[in-house]
């Protein structure tokens, strides 16, 4: 009873993948991706990105959260930008930028990694409406990956979902991801030290 999925991403034919002992091989459920994934977590040579938006428009004008990652230095640190726009009670937009680590990289790697995210396709996902969109854009070694779906309000949006599995895994990585950029965020600017 296999269904047929699209795959997002695609190795093109003629590309090679390299392919070391050390690296763990995500192998893909399907034919459509002709040759495994290798993604190295460790490695600060590779390309990486990553950009997560979340927004509506409403009473209170364009009110959204937005931040994205890129590495600098050819890997040997990061840049972290957030942005954080609410007009609730006259609110002004928040933009903060942080500079981060090789570390905090490598601990996004792993996250998109163990998440399976890359296995993954928006087609069944609920699309964006009046209610806003969410976008989650990464680029991990020579993968390119665009999600947009519709804003999730809890783990019953993701049931009633027509891909209930795939979603979960957005939602859940997007989670983690905020948790970890708040985290941050929260850490380098606060006005009381611990």
């Amino acid at each position: 009873m296999a269904e047929e999925e699209e795959y997002s991403i695609a190795t093109r034919p003629g590309e090679d993948v390299q392919m070391e002992e050390e690296l763990e091989v995500v192998e893909p459920e399907d034919d459509l991706i002709e040759k495994p994934l290798s993604l190295r977590v460790d490695a600060k040579e590779e390309a990486f990105y990553l950009q997560y938006y979340s927004g509506h428009t409403g009473r209170f004008g364009h009110e959204f959260l937005e931040f994205d990652f890129q590495l600098l230095d050819q890997g040997r640190s990061a840049l972290l930008r957030y942005a954080n726009n609410s007009n609730y009670k006259n609110d002004t937009l928040i933009r903060r930028e942080v500079a981060v680590s090789p570390v905090v990289v490598k601990v996004l790697k792993k996250m998109i990694k163990e998440s399976e995210i890359l296995k993954e396709n928006d087609a069944k996902w609920p699309p964006k409406n009046r209610d806003g969109k969410q976008e989650l854009e990464i680029k991990f070694a020579n993968y390119h990956i665009a999600f947009e779906t519709g804003r999730i309000g809890s783990l019953s949006d993701v049931q009633r979902s027509d891909d209930p599995e795939g979603l979960r895994t957005f939602y859940y990585l997007v989670q983690d991801i905020k948790a970890l950029v708040f985290s941050l965020v929260g850490l380098h600017f606060k006005i009381k030290p611990i």
